[in-house]
């Protein structure tokens, strides 16, 4: 099964516990405390591994989890801090979020890697909060919860050159014989229901081995690809990423003029910069005309193509692949030198990172009630804070309220009207008010 794009949920590890102990040595006031951090949890990382080509391994729907950190123990020992969950996905492969509205990450090379969700921070142990005032703390912080997110992978195939054409043209047969690509091939249309990756060793063919380059068989499209007749619009989207297009053409199929024709109008339908991007018009299967109903198909394409040069092949025997693939390279090399000396548009590509945002805190509602009033507050250290926190711990309690004051959010609600009575809500959890 061919899959190329899905929707999983991801839910990072939480964080470990903070432990409560106190030491037993006989001298040390009060026992003294020796609480350990929880340990963090397992963040959610996706990985571009060149060995697969599809998302059918991943199941749609599916949540992937990663493992929760320790909690602490006595003795100041931490937990352990949980493993990191990899899910590994095909080169080309686009992260978004749930409704595509905002991309996250674009994996294009081999081993390139994003931290999708982050594990939760580990609670700290009552070691952490002794004070000359405060000597035997019963207080430790909850582990953070990690991140949960749902997120749509989208597959666009990274190749530098592919080839295109109606269904039966000869594509996955010169794949397979100019690289170590091995495709299903048989005489009946649609036999290649998958993309096709394979590499171009040049130095078989009397190049240069540094000059080898991808190729990807693309399945074959039909009239009307473009609003999802046939295989087509599932796979149009794959050619963006090529940067070269091999067109080839069937001699012994149809109308010579009007295969040619059908396939770019698709193109541009699809894309207008699909469209203008550099192709190879390729007359296959040669083996099979003389060389009176060879000049004619010839002259048919240029007709139509407007290209001065034709390369005839045959996938078959072998003829015609050597100055084929020569301008295959010659091409690319053109292609990628006017990429690097043109500027490049560089694109921001936001990842949220909730731990490191600069907005400290937000009043984001104010509800009004008949004898009170319930200030919503947002942020993401208070909210951190809150759901780490025991409250039903007077000592976890009172440093809510530290907090309150010290990031601003006590004297921000007074300034609105705050008033005995008055509740502030974070994260779900009410808090009453006080001066």
């Amino acid at each position: 099964m061919f899959c190329d794009e899905l929707k999983i949920k991801v839910v990072a590890g939480d964080g470990g516990k903070g432990a409560v102990s106190f030491r037993k040595e006989k001298y040390v006031p009060k026992g003294g405390p020796d609480g350990g951090d929880g340990g963090g949890g397992g963040n959610i990382i996706l990985r571009a591994n060149t060995n697969l080509n599809t998302l059918s391994h991943l199941t749609n729907g599916k949540v992937y989890k990663a493992e929760c950190g320790g909690a602490g123990r006595k003795k100041n020992m931490t937990g352990k801090t949980a493993e990191d969950y990899i899910i590994e996905v095909p080169v080309g492969t686009i992260i978004s979020n749930a409704d595509k509205s905002e991309i996250l990450a674009d994996l294009q090379k081999i081993g390139e890697q994003v931290q999708i969700a982050k594990g939760g921070k580990g609670g700290m142990g009552n070691a952490h909060f002794v004070s000359s005032v405060h000597q035997a703390p019963k207080f430790a912080e909850y582990g953070e919860p990690g991140e949960i997110r749902e997120i749509t992978l989208e597959l666009k195939m990274v190749a530098d050159v592919g080839l295109i054409g109606l269904p039966s043209v000869g594509k996955s047969t010169l794949i397979s014989v100019i690289s170590n690509a091995k495709p299903k091939i048989a005489e009946y249309h649609f036999t290649t229901l998958v993309p096709n990756l394979g590499v171009v060793n040049m130095y078989k063919f009397g190049g240069n081995a540094n000059d080898s380059f991808v190729v990807a068989d693309i399945p074959g499209l039909i009239e009307g690809a473009s609003e999802g007749k046939g295989l087509g619009h599932q796979f149009l989207k794959h050619i963006t990423r090529t940067k070269l297009l091999v067109h080839i053409i069937d001699p012994l199929f149809g109308d010579t003029e009007k295969n040619y024709k059908t396939i770019n109008l698709e193109l541009k339908k699809f894309s207008k910069e699909l469209a203008k991007r550099e192709q190879i018009v390729v007359l296959n299967k040669i083996d099979l005309l003389n060389e009176k109903d060879l000049e004619e198909k010839i002259k048919e394409i240029k007709k139509v193509s407007k290209k001065t040069k034709i390369f005839p092949i045959s996938g078959a025997t072998h003829e015609g692949l050597q100055p084929l693939l020569f301008e295959m390279t010659k091409k690319l090399k053109k292609i990628k030198l006017k990429e690097k000396t043109s500027p490049s548009e560089k694109t921001e590509m936001h990842v949220l990172k909730p731990h490191l945002e600069k907005v400290r805190f937000e009043i984001e509602k104010i509800i009004k009630k008949k004898d009170h009033k319930i200030y919503r507050i947002v942020g993401k250290r208070i909210e951190q804070l809150i759901v780490m926190t025991d409250m039903s711990n007077i000592e976890g309690v009172e440093r809510i309220y530290h907090y309150l004051e010290k990031l601003g959010i006590k004297k921000a609600i007074e300034k609105a009207g705050a008033t005995f009575g008055d509740i502030l809500r974070i994260k779900g959890k009410d808090i009453p008010y006080r001066k």
